[in-house]
């Protein structure tokens, strides 16, 4: 579980619910089914027009995801670029056939891995290989982040199925003109299509959408670092060379140390 989401979505919720507790003690009055049903099925039906199924089903996975531990975390780059540092003491010793089964084990865990080492194997130079894995690069996260712009496509549009929510509310108050006790209720009512939307925009939408961007953008920089290393393999570059340069796009406090390392 990812702990950051999970607190400060609880914690979000529990701030709404206390306030709420305070002023006053009818909590009957912030549930409204319809407008809910406005909110979120005018949002999602939006979407559904505006983007191809496929890519709003990918969206919707996100908010989930997002409860979820990433799967490339800031510690994890140091070990990319000791495998890396690895690849370049095998080259060093056995050749570039040393690399060969690292792709075939590859191919089922890391196919961006897979494709950068099968370029190294196949013999392009530093440069061929660098523009290639830019490419690829550059062309996944593209991908990746359409799914982003659903979600904040959908955030801007909750607000708005929000408000028409509450026109509909309004117009059925307005309709009650004739018994006066009935225009606060009625009007109570109609604002919460409002809320939920402003609610469901901000609460959900918009930070799941700044998460799963945040995490693709992780997963870029991690491809850019291994792309790198990957060139100044296909350069045969030496191990220590290949350390201070992966280094260099590193914090300091995560380095990786050759001497350091444990011998094999």
């Amino acid at each position: 579980m990812s702990l950051s989401t999970v607190i400060g979505f609880s914690l979000s919720l529990l701030l709404i619910i206390v306030s709420i507790i305070e002023l006053t003690t009818n909590f009957k009055i912030f549930l409204h089914l319809s407008g809910l049903l406005m909110v979120v099925g005018g949002t999602l039906a939006a979407a559904h027009v505006g983007f191809e199924m496929r890519y709003v089903k990918q969206a919707l996975g996100n908010i989930k995801a997002i409860f979820f531990s990433p799967k490339m975390a800031r510690g994890m780059l140091t070990n990319e670029v000791a495998r890396v540092i690895r690849w370049g003491y095998l080259l060093q010793k056995s050749g570039i056939q040393a690399l060969e089964s690292d792709v075939k084990s590859l191919k089922s865990q890391d196919a961006f891995l897979a494709y950068g080492v099968g370029l190294v194997v196949s013999g392009y130079t530093g440069e061929e290989v660098r523009h290639m894995l830019d490419n690829q690069v550059e062309t996944a996260f593209q991908r990746h982040t359409v799914s982003v712009e659903i979600l904040k496509y959908m955030a801007s549009n909750a607000p708005a199925f929000g408000m028409m929510a509450t026109l509909v509310g309004l117009v059925v108050m307005l309709d009650n003109m004739d018994d006066p006790a009935k225009l606060g209720p009625g009007m109570a009512v109609g604002l919460l299509g409002t809320l939920y939307g402003v609610l469901f925009a901000r609460l959900v939408l918009m930070p799941a959408a700044e998460k799963a961007h945040q995490r693709e953008s992780i997963i870029r920089f991690r491809n850019m670092l291994v792309a790198e290393g990957l060139v100044m393999l296909a350069e045969r570059r030496s191990p220590r060379f290949i350390q201070d340069a992966m280094n260099s796009y590193l914090d300091p406090a995560i380095h990786f140390d050759i001497d350091k390392a444990p011998k094999k």
